[in-house]
C-alpha cells in the first residue's frame, strides 16, 4: 500500500512532463508545436506582448502570432517578417487565415520546407507585423510593431541568465 502512492505520483508527473504542445488551424488536424513563447513588444502599449508558436507540417511549418486587442475590429494584417539571429529575414505572405476569440486576434503564416530548415538552425530574433482596425477615441492601437525574442523587459548587466528563448532548439526536435 505504501509503495502504490509514490508510484502513482511518479506516473502522474511523467505523464505531464511528456505532454506536447499542439496547434490546429481552422479545425484542421493538430500539428506538433513548440511552446507558446511570449515575445516583448515594447511599442504595443496595450499589453506589450505578442505570443508566438511554431508548428511543423507535412509541407513545411506554421507560425501562429497572437496579440491581445481592445476591440473586435483590430486584426493582424498583411504579411510579417521573421528576423533570425544570424541576420536572415523570412518574409511571410498573408493568406488571410485569422481568428479572434476572447479579446485576442491570431494570424497564421506558412513556411516552406527551406524556410523551416532555417528556423531549425537559427533562433528567431524578432517578428515584425502590422495591426489594423477601426480608429476611434478609445480604440485599439494600430500600426507597425516588432516583437523581440526577450523573456523580460528589464535585466541588469550582472544577470548572466538566458534572456531569450531557444527557438531553434525546440523547432529542431519537432517531428
Amino acid at each position: 500500500m505504501n509503495l502504490r502512492l509514490p508510484l502513482f505520483v511518479l506516473l502522474l508527473i511523467s505523464t505531464f512532463a511528456n505532454a506536447q504542445n499542439n496547434m490546429s488551424v481552422k479545425d484542421s488536424k493538430p500539428f506538433e508545436a513548440t511552446q507558446n513563447y511570449t515575445f516583448i513588444c515594447e511599442k504595443y502599449a496595450f499589453t506589450g506582448e505578442a505570443n508566438v508558436q511554431v508548428a511543423k507540417t507535412d509541407k513545411g511549418g506554421i507560425l501562429k502570432l497572437t496579440v491581445a486587442t481592445a476591440n473586435d475590429k483590430a486584426r493582424i494584417a498583411g504579411g510579417v517578417y521573421v528576423d533570425l539571429a544570424n541576420g536572415d529575414v523570412i518574409p511571410c505572405v498573408d493568406k488571410n487565415v485569422k481568428e479572434s476569440t476572447d479579446g485576442k486576434t491570431s494570424a497564421y503564416y506558412y513556411f516552406t520546407p527551406a524556410e523551416f530548415a532555417k528556423l531549425r538552425k537559427t533562433d528567431i530574433y524578432a517578428i515584425r507585423f502590422i495591426i489594423s482596425g477601426g480608429s476611434n477615441t478609445f480604440g485599439n492601437q494600430t500600426g507597425y510593431f516588432t516583437a523581440i525574442n526577450k523573456m523580460n523587459y528589464f535585466s541588469t548587466a550582472y544577470d548572466k541568465s538566458k534572456k531569450s528563448y531557444d527557438t531553434a532548439k525546440e523547432i529542431s526536435i519537432l517531428k
